[in-house]
């Protein structure tokens, strides 16, 4: 089984790219991995296994 999670991040002027970058790096830490992202909506989904 799967779950998901949705992290909305905000983009800015300057190290946008950094800080999404530091987003998903963290996340990755936990186990997730990104299933989706959104540009319009700055949004990404994660997932993982459920029962890891």
């Amino acid at each position: 089984m799967k779950e998901y999670k949705v992290v909305s991040w905000k983009s800015g002027l300057s190290k946008n790219n950094e800080r999404l970058e530091d987003t998903l790096n963290e996340h990755a830490r936990d186990g997730w991995s990104v299933k989706h992202i959104a540009e319009q909506t700055a949004r990404v989904v994660f997932e993982r296994d459920k029962n890891r």
